[in-house]
């Protein structure tokens, strides 16, 4: 039985499917509140209403589970322990194997980008607890280009102290695709490792914005930013200063190449090549529909 966690989320959701459609089961969804849960054949909703914090109601969800596909929990100042309660949940349960969404870097000693910290903590519990498990560390989605731009008169402006370093966006559909292939892998061939899921390519910000102009036919520029113009910029936001530091730590890591990574994983685990960015973006224009 594989459960899964973030099934009513984008990512999420997109495995639950998957994994229905190429038959696997039973299939166990762990959620919150079971009216948001998917209607998938071969699937059991059991509604969690703690999430990861409840520790015993995630234990009682995960009972007769043997695969966990872990989905990192919501930015929220208690993620790292939410992510501890969770792992120490899934043992107590006597889940087999986590399959857990970090991120590129989790193992950097001292990385800048300071929810990335969050995931290598996590990373270290998984190890420690002894269950089998396989890291997917995920570049930053496609559809955070559009998500990181605002409509600025004419044309789309993404502001931001990201300078001329690169990142490896990657579909979440790819992101999808690779969850399926390790969640339906039956031999331990990826136990223990980390694998770095990236896009075909890494662009700059300046690159992104000329796809997103190309995609959504409006202008579309990067402007750089200081550190300090973007904390004032994003404070009026009315967000803690943990997530904005979150935010703008964030572009610092790509400023400083840590996001940089183009890996093989997607075609090697999927058989189909990873998505472009504008590839990604042509078949969601939901996720630029802000910026029209």
């Amino acid at each position: 039985m594989i459960a899964l966690t973030g099934v009513t989320g984008t990512l999420g959701g997109r495995v639950a499917a998957r994994l229905a459609a190429a038959g696997a089961g039973p299939l166990r969804l762990v959620v919150r509140d079971a009216g948001r849960a998917p209607e998938l054949p071969h699937a059991e909703v059991v509604e969690n209403p703690g999430g990861y914090a409840d520790a015993a109601g995630f234990q009682a969800a995960l009972a007769g589970a043997d695969t966990l596909y872990l989905v990192s929990a919501a930015e929220a100042e208690d993620r790292l322990q939410q992510h501890l309660s969770a792992v120490e949940a899934a043992a107590s349960a006597g889940v087999q194997r986590i399959v857990y969404t970090s991120f590129v870097g989790a193992d950097r000693a001292d990385p800048t980008f300071t929810l990335v910290r969050q995931h290598g903590a996590t990373e270290d519990a998984i190890r420690a607890s002894g269950l089998r498990h396989t890291f997917l560390r995920h570049s930053m989605y496609a559809d955070f280009v559009p998500f990181f731009a605002v409509r600025g008169g004419d044309r789309s402006v993404i502001a931001a102290p990201a300078g001329d370093g690169r990142t490896g966006f990657v579909s979440r559909d790819d992101l999808a695709d690779v969850a399926t292939a390790v969640l339906l892998r039956t031999d331990d061939d990826l136990d223990g490792q980390a694998l770095e899921v990236t896009g075909p390519e890494a662009l700059t910000l300046a690159e992104a914005a000329d796809v997103l102009a190309e995609i959504t036919g409006r202008p579309a520029e990067y402007r750089p930013q200081t550190t300090e113009e973007a904390w004032a910029t994003r404070r009026p936001s009315g967000h803690p200063d943990w997530e904005i530091e979150g935010w703008v730590t964030s572009y610092l890591a790509i400023a400083a190449g840590e996001l940089s990574q183009v890996t093989d994983v997607v075609p090697r685990l999927t058989e189909h090549p990873a998505r472009t960015v504008a590839e990604h973006l042509r078949a969601h224009p939901e996720d630029w529909a802000h910026l029209r």
